[in-house]
């Protein structure tokens, strides 16, 4: 597998501001991942339940610790399905959303 690609892994935290009003904090890392389209059957299914899967990204399972949220090649991606794989590898399902802050 080649993971000579670099994905951006975004956690986003939430804290209350001097008038309670919930305000986003990101932390971003990045990791090497391998990246490639999503299956056919993925799509189908991921279309049947309202979702518009892209990518895959396959990277070691230590370094994820539950983002929801990733960028990749400058466009911010929602991670909506993880399937732990052999050998301590993880592969990330994501997707373009309308409500990601870059709407590239």
């Amino acid at each position: 597998m080649d993971r000579s690609h670099t994905l951006k892994l975004i956690e986003v935290t939430y804290t209350p501001d001097e008038i309670g009003a919930l305000r986003a904090t990101e932390t971003a890392k990045n990791v090497f991942c391998d990246v490639k389209s999503v299956t056919g059957s993925e799509w189908y299914e991921g279309g049947r339940n309202g979702l518009n899967p892209e990518l895959r990204f396959t990277m070691f399972a230590p370094e994820y610790n539950g983002q929801t949220v990733c960028e990749y090649n400058n466009k911010r991606y929602t991670i909506y399905r993880t399937y732990f794989a052999r050998n301590d590898m993880i592969d990330l399902y994501a997707e373009r959303r309308q409500g990601n802050a870059d709407n590239n």
